[in-house]
Parts: structure tokens; C-alpha cells; sequence
């Protein structure tokens, strides 16, 4: 009774947790916060993707 999500809107899911993970990891942010947004995302994806969105760590990305 959970909800499955394939196809093409299971790519498009699959490539926006990609995306926001590396961007939680080009942040500024602390170690333990990275840690925590990660883990939120990869446990709650759809959940996590929009509540990264709206609080995530926003700038001060880092460069190479």
C-alpha cells in the first residue's frame, strides 16, 4: 500500500535528489547540517526536496 513512483517521474525525482544533494554538499553550511539535509532527502524524498527548497541552505556556495 505505499506509493510507487516510476517511470518517467521517478527519473525526473531521481535527478532532483541528485541535484539538491550536491548542492547541500557545495554549501557552506556545517558538517552536521549537510548530514542532516542528506539524510532528510534520501528518507523523504518528495517531502525532503520541498522542505530543502523553501529552508535549505540558500548561497555561499563554494567554489573550486
Amino acid at each position: 500500500m505505499g506509493i510507487e513512483v516510476g517511470g518517467l517521474l521517478g527519473l525526473i525525482l531521481l535527478i532532483a535528489v541528485v541535484w539538491a544533494i550536491y548542492n547541500i554538499f557545495q554549501s557552506s553550511a556545517s558538517t552536521g547540517a549537510k548530514a542532516l539535509w542528506t539524510v532528510l532527502i534520501i528518507v523523504l524524498p518528495v517531502v525532503g526536496l520541498i522542505i530543502w527548497f523553501l529552508a535549505g541552505p540558500k548561497g555561499n556556495t563554494r567554489t573550486a
